[in-house]
């Protein structure tokens, strides 16, 4: 029931703020194979219990969902993939609905990096995690073992990994 009311306040407060500006078009030579991934982690989850596994987001985790969906609002998006767990639906959620992109699930332990990215091959792509699976996802793409485990409290990195032609470049930012 909490799910749906949340749900409920996410689109009306996404409503809200759609209007926007066209994206610029990326130009590209016309053989060659560019895909943009972005990674974020699950926004603040509710910690009341300890005990809950799949917590949902605290009210505060809700306002990062929704400030993330207004900083992807000029990614032109082809596909978001989330965890099976509550708290990276709901962070997905804003953005998904803004961008009318139902979310697929993957499984983070069982990921095959190269298969993925021949999946998603010219696309942008948005992957919501965890703290320990998004910087392995990172690194699995780049071939090297660049970044560790997120802080627990570190809901506002943002990783981009752009891959051309099969050579992989990476920034991360912080959103905070």
């Amino acid at each position: 029931m909490n799910s749906i009311k949340l749900l409920i306040i996410l689109i009306v407060s996404l409503s809200i703020w759609s209007c926007k500006e066209e994206p610029k078009e990326i130009v590209k030579s016309s053989n060659e194979h560019v895909s943009t991934f972005y990674f974020i982690r699950h926004a603040e989850k509710d910690r009341s219990n300890p005990e809950d596994k799949d917590p949902e987001l605290s009210q505060e985790g809700m306002g990062r969902a929704i400030r993330w969906a207004e900083i992807l609002d000029l990614v032109d998006l082809d596909a978001i993939y989330i965890s099976n767990f509550e708290r990276t639906a709901m962070t997905a959620a804003p953005i998904s609905i803004k961008k009318d992109i139902s979310p697929q699930y993957y499984d983070p332990h069982a990921v095959n990096i190269k298969d993925f990215m021949t999946r998603n091959l010219d696309y942008n792509v948005l992957i919501v995690g965890h703290s320990n699976t998004i910087p392995q996802f990172v690194n699995g793409m780049l071939g090297e073992e660049k970044y560790t485990s997120m802080e627990d409290y570190d809901n506002s990195t943002l990783f981009i990994v752009r891959v051309i032609d099969g050579i992989a470049t990476d920034i991360r930012l912080k959103m905070d």
